[in-house]
């Protein structure tokens, strides 16, 4: 495996913490916490926030910063982005 380790942040609106973690778990994670999912090439903390919509409207946007090796990231976040995707509408 690559020694060298990368940072990404990415957001994802109309999916919950309890969802990206479902599906964090589903690729290969195992959760530590409620916050926090790991595997032997990444590590993904997870957060949450109401971001508003227009004048009356607001959801949930759940920000992940994925961590570690390159080539792992790459797959992870287009495998999760495609059930966040989904989930989110």
């Amino acid at each position: 495996m690559n020694a060298e380790r990368e940072r990404r942040e990415k957001s994802y609106r109309g999916i919950s913490v309890r969802l990206a973690r479902h599906y964090l778990e589903k690729l290969g994670g195992e959760i530590v916490s409620d916050e926090r999912v790991e595997s032997d090439a990444w590590t993904a903390s997870l957060s949450a926030e109401k971001v508003s919509i227009g004048p009356t409207l607001s959801l949930t946007e759940v920000t992940v910063v994925f961590e570690g090796d390159p080539e792992a990231l790459d797959r992870l976040i287009e495998r999760f982005s495609q059930k966040a995707m989904r989930a989110g509408g």
